[in-house]
């Protein structure tokens, strides 16, 4: 992740045979804008009214809280039709929600699914159900139903998203905000999850396809690299309840700036875990600046916890993660995360 990666994004123009730098690809270029996704996101809120909790809504119901969270595959599914192999991306469907609930202090307990297809296909639906059975059973939940609906005109493909549902007492659930002096506590990530998919598919097909050999260890192919399933952290609920942590969060969209979902503080990341080699390839393929690479992806490092810097070396060594950084104050009192030199 240096400057020097950029020397292997150069190519031969084919009118000249001049050697000429590929454009640097960014998130926005390829399609998705963070800002204007918020602002969307923000003025759908304000119509509809807010809810308690930063990843899932929170119903009192006396003495607990249900909690609700959605979210879908997203243009991952691109990459599963591309190869034909739909086999994981139920998993992630259910990671994707229930790390929400985690992050928020929920456990989660029942799964909907909803399944929208141009037209009906026994193979892959059938894949699907894998997936979804494998992911609720990584979560310690239940499916409990779901919907497939066939819209030729709405749908080319397939979409898949779903709705997760938790509960929690109402003295466990995390207040979400950190304070400055905490310990921040990584979890590594199984590689690009579901997030800035549309990012990484740009950048990784400019000059291969899906179906190329991996150039590095570990996958067959590129798209293979692609559809790592999401990995799933409910089984970090009990041990954060056991040491205190007050907030958590899912780096996910917007890569390491969900980090100021804790609040306006300064989140000083020293020792995060290293990338998977699928963001070396990815920047590297892309010319995606090291900026916009820890903007968009988790980086190697897929959830963090604040928690009292006390505990903060136990929960680490009882749950495999690792003391990353700290939480200081923010001179500009907007929130900001420094990581590798970079400021976000």
């Amino acid at each position: 992740m240096t400057e020097g990666d950029d020397a292997d994004t150069t190519r031969e123009d084919d009118d000249t045979g001049e050697t000429a730098e590929e454009d640097e690809l960014t998130y926005a270029d390829a399609g998705v804008d963070i800002d204007a996704s918020e602002a969307a996101t923000a003025a759908l809120i304000g119509a509809v009214g807010e809810t308690e909790g930063d990843y899932a809504g929170l119903l009192d119901i006396g003495d607990r809280y249900l909690a609700l969270a959605t979210d879908g595959v997203g243009t991952k599914l691109l990459v599963a039709e591309a190869l034909g192999d739909y086999s994981t991306v139920g998993i992630d469907c259910i990671a994707m929600n229930v790390n929400d609930l985690v992050a928020a202090g929920v456990r989660p307990v029942a799964f909907v699914d909803y399944l929208a297809v141009d037209e009906p296909d026994e193979r892959f639906a059938e894949q699907v159900g894998d997936g979804l059975a494998r992911g609720a059973e990584l979560a310690d939940m239940e499916l409990v139903g779901g919907e497939t609906a066939v819209m030729p005109d709405v749908i080319r493909g397939l979409d898949l998203a779903g709705t997760c549902a938790g509960l929690a007492a109402k003295d466990a659930v995390f207040d979400g905000k950190a304070r400055p002096g905490d310990a921040l506590v990584g979890w590594r990530s199984s590689g690009v999850h579901s997030n800035g998919l549309t990012l990484a598919r740009e950048a990784a097909t400019r000059n291969h396809e899906y179906t190329d050999d991996c150039p590095f260890d570990g996958y067959d192919t590129v798209g293979e690299a692609l559809l790592e399933p999401t990995r799933i952290y409910t089984d970090l609920l009990d041990p954060m309840r056991e040491h205190g942590v007050w907030g958590a969060a899912h780096v996910t969209g917007g890569g390491w700036t969900n980090l100021t979902r804790l609040g306006a503080n300064r989140y000083v990341v020293e020792d995060a875990f290293d990338p998977q080699p699928v963001f070396e390839f990815v920047q590297a393929e892309g010319n995606v600046s090291d900026e916009e690479m820890h903007r968009t992806f988790n980086m190697g490092t897929g959830f963090v916890a604040a928690v009292d810097p006390d505990a903060a070396e136990s929960l680490a060594d009882e749950t495999g993660g690792r003391v990353i950084g700290r939480v200081e104050e923010d001179a500009d009192d907007g929130g900001s995360v420094a990581i590798r030199g970079l400021d976000l």
